[in-house]
């Protein structure tokens, strides 16, 4: 695990030093982990719904994915 120094508002501070105080962090360093796998999943589950957007109005590819490389390269 490697560690990283980021500067953060005196706003940002208090929110995380909130998050300990109430027991939803065990710490400092747990709160900011918690914060970016919760920005992890926010992002795959937008991906997901991008993709059920693009197939929706019929952004999407069938066929052979050889065809289709082939197709996009010329």
């Amino acid at each position: 695990m490697s560690t990283i120094s980021v500067p953060i508002s005196a706003e940002q501070e208090k929110f995380i030093n909130d998050l300990v105080k109430s027991g939803k962090a065990a710490n400092k360093a747990h709160a900011v982990r918690y914060a970016i796998q919760r920005l992890a999943e926010e992002e795959a589950i937008e991906s997901v719904r991008r993709g059920i957007e693009d197939v929706r109005v019929g952004r999407v590819y069938r066929g052979d994915l050889r065809k289709l490389v082939k197709k996009f390269k010329a």
